[in-house]
């Protein structure tokens, strides 16, 4: 069984957007990861991967959300249209009878969630297949929850194995 995590935290600079408003400590978060789990994924912002990839092992991949629509803000050219996401995937090998996951996810963004930054189911369905997460194998833990999306998909999955449809 292996032990994954997923972290969406407030990206640096950007705590004042949320209801914490609590800058998180991007080196104690990776140390965290590294040390507790077997894989692992960490969300950030493109403006944000100079700051956060120095803190990684050197043996991470970066991989990409891109966002067809996107918010685009007055004056800011070129839009912020995609994320990276930085992770380290479950150490157990893919074999041949599984579908090749991408490294990046083409997915919209979603609206009126209730939070920045709320991920499209898509994206967390993507996320599941780059950590290599099998529900019947391995857990998965959301450290930054918000709207829960991540649990919605993990949910889902579930019960598709538990009805022998993965």
């Amino acid at each position: 069984m292996m032990r994954l995590a997923y972290a969406d935290p407030p990206y640096p600079g950007m705590a004042h957007r949320y209801p914490e408003n609590t800058e998180v400590d991007h080196a104690a978060l990776v140390a965290h990861l590294e040390a507790d789990f077997d894989g692992w994924a960490l969300s950030t912002g493109s403006n944000n991967l100079h700051a956060v990839l120095p803190l990684c092992p050197p043996d991470i991949r970066v991989a990409a959300w891109v966002k067809p629509f996107a918010s685009f803000k007055p004056n800011v050219n070129p839009a912020y249209a995609w994320e990276p996401v930085i992770f380290r995937q479950n150490p157990r090998r893919a074999d041949r009878t599984q579908a090749t996951v991408r490294d990046w996810c083409a997915a919209n963004i979603t609206l009126r969630k209730g939070l920045c930054g709320a991920k499209p189911p898509q994206f967390c369905d993507w996320l599941l297949g780059l950590l290599n997460f099998d529900p019947a194998q391995d857990t998965i833990e959301d450290l930054f929850p918000g709207t829960g999306s991540l649990g919605v998909a993990i949910s889902k999955m579930e019960s598709m194995a538990n009805r022998g449809l993965f």
